[in-house]
């Protein structure tokens, strides 16, 4: 089973992992979140990084790509035992969490289409302004909705 650490802006990796867990519980000793707040720099940023990672392969999920958080989690990175995917959200996290016995490259294979399947437009139907009440005219005394 592969690990998996949650990077990102303060307090934003801790309440993804809450929400991590609250869909695998049993997940709790693989999920790590390493909150970066806004005072560190990369030089303190990459130490909280480099001491949350656990052993064995892990896989390092970033919020926004080319921030501190991503450059840390990078810089720790070896492109072998550490990967990094950028854009955390819900759908990639439990994606991750639910395939995270399957090699490497297709976790983050699963990662991706997890972030980019979980972002849809959704349409919704505006209220009608009707009144619930049945008007003067209506001859059976009930409403249509």
């Amino acid at each position: 089973m592969h690990r998996l650490v949650v990077v990102a802006h303060e307090p934003l990796a801790t309440s993804l992992r809450q929400v991590a867990l609250h869909a695998y519980p049993e997940c709790a000793r693989d999920v790590v979140a390493v909150d970066i707040p806004a005072a560190d720099d990369l030089t303190q940023a990459a130490g909280r990084v480099r001491s949350a990672l656990p052993d064995g392969e892990v896989l390092i999920l970033t919020d926004v790509f080319g921030a501190t958080p991503c450059n840390a989690a990078i810089d720790t990175a070896d492109g072998a035992r550490v990967r990094v995917v950028c854009g955390v959200n819900v759908p990639m996290l439990w994606r991750v969490l639910c395939y995270r016995s399957e090699p490497m490259d297709r976790l983050v294979g699963r990662a991706v289409d997890g972030a980019t399947q979980g972002v849809m437009p959704l349409a919704v139907a505006r209220p009608q302004n009707q009144s619930t009440h049945a008007g003067l005219h209506d001859q059976v005394v009930h409403h249509d909705q």
